[in-house]
Protein backbone atom coordinates (compact mmCIF):
# COMPACT_ATOMS: atom_id res chain seq x y z
CA UNK A 1 0.00 0.00 0.00
CA UNK A 2 1.43 3.39 -0.92
CA UNK A 3 1.34 6.62 1.06
CA UNK A 4 -1.64 8.05 -0.85
CA UNK A 5 -3.71 4.90 -0.23
CA UNK A 6 -2.88 4.94 3.50
CA UNK A 7 -3.80 8.64 3.75
CA UNK A 8 -7.10 8.02 1.92
CA UNK A 9 -8.02 5.16 4.28
CA UNK A 10 -7.20 7.29 7.33
CA UNK A 11 -9.27 10.16 5.94
CA UNK A 12 -12.21 7.84 5.26
CA UNK A 13 -11.96 6.47 8.81
CA UNK A 14 -11.99 10.00 10.28
CA UNK A 15 -15.03 10.96 8.21
CA UNK A 16 -16.90 7.77 9.09
CA UNK A 17 -15.92 7.24 12.74
CA UNK A 18 -15.67 10.84 13.94
CA UNK A 19 -18.13 12.41 11.50
CA UNK A 20 -15.68 15.09 10.42
CA UNK A 21 -16.86 16.87 7.26
CA UNK A 22 -14.62 15.62 4.45
CA UNK A 23 -14.08 19.14 3.10
CA UNK A 24 -12.26 20.06 6.36
CA UNK A 25 -9.82 17.16 6.06
CA UNK A 26 -6.87 18.16 3.96
CA UNK A 27 -3.82 16.02 4.66
CA UNK A 28 -2.16 18.85 6.57
CA UNK A 29 -5.23 20.16 8.47
CA UNK A 30 -4.55 20.26 12.22
CA UNK A 31 -6.74 17.58 13.82
CA UNK A 32 -6.55 18.76 17.45
CA UNK A 33 -7.37 22.42 17.89
CA UNK A 34 -8.12 24.68 14.98
CA UNK A 35 -11.22 24.16 12.88
CA UNK A 36 -11.49 20.39 13.41
CA UNK A 37 -10.92 20.45 17.18
CA UNK A 38 -10.66 16.77 18.11
CA UNK A 39 -10.09 15.80 21.75
CA UNK A 40 -8.52 12.94 23.73
CA UNK A 41 -11.60 10.74 23.33
CA UNK A 42 -11.34 11.18 19.57
CA UNK A 43 -7.68 10.14 19.72
CA UNK A 44 -8.81 6.79 21.16
CA UNK A 45 -11.04 6.31 18.12
CA UNK A 46 -8.08 7.10 15.86
CA UNK A 47 -5.85 4.62 17.73
CA UNK A 48 -8.51 1.91 17.45
CA UNK A 49 -9.19 2.62 13.77
CA UNK A 50 -5.53 2.54 12.78
CA UNK A 51 -4.96 -0.67 14.72
CA UNK A 52 -7.98 -2.29 13.02
CA UNK A 53 -7.08 -1.11 9.50
CA UNK A 54 -3.31 -1.44 9.50
CA UNK A 55 -2.37 -3.55 12.53
CA UNK A 56 -0.32 -0.65 13.92
CA UNK A 57 -0.54 -0.06 17.67
CA UNK A 58 -0.49 3.68 18.47
CA UNK A 59 -1.19 3.41 22.21
CA UNK A 60 1.16 5.74 24.07
CA UNK A 61 2.54 7.30 20.88
CA UNK A 62 3.69 10.93 21.08
CA UNK A 63 1.06 13.49 20.17
CA UNK A 64 3.07 14.89 17.24
CA UNK A 65 2.15 11.67 15.39
CA UNK A 66 -1.52 12.75 15.62
CA UNK A 67 -1.03 16.31 14.33
CA UNK A 68 -2.61 15.74 10.91
CA UNK A 69 -3.33 13.06 8.32
CA UNK A 70 0.21 13.35 6.98
CA UNK A 71 1.76 12.57 10.38
CA UNK A 72 -0.63 9.65 10.95
CA UNK A 73 0.20 8.33 7.48
CA UNK A 74 3.95 8.61 8.10
CA UNK A 75 3.61 6.74 11.40
CA UNK A 76 1.61 3.94 9.76
CA UNK A 77 4.08 3.70 6.87
CA UNK A 78 7.02 3.43 9.30
CA UNK A 79 5.40 0.87 11.62
CA UNK A 80 3.17 -1.29 9.41
CA UNK A 81 4.39 -4.80 8.77
CA UNK A 82 5.15 -5.33 5.11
Amino acid sequence: MNKEEVAAKIKDMLVESLRIPEELLSNDAELFGGEIGLDSVDSLEIISGIDDMFGVNMTGVDKENFRDINSLTNYVMEHAEA
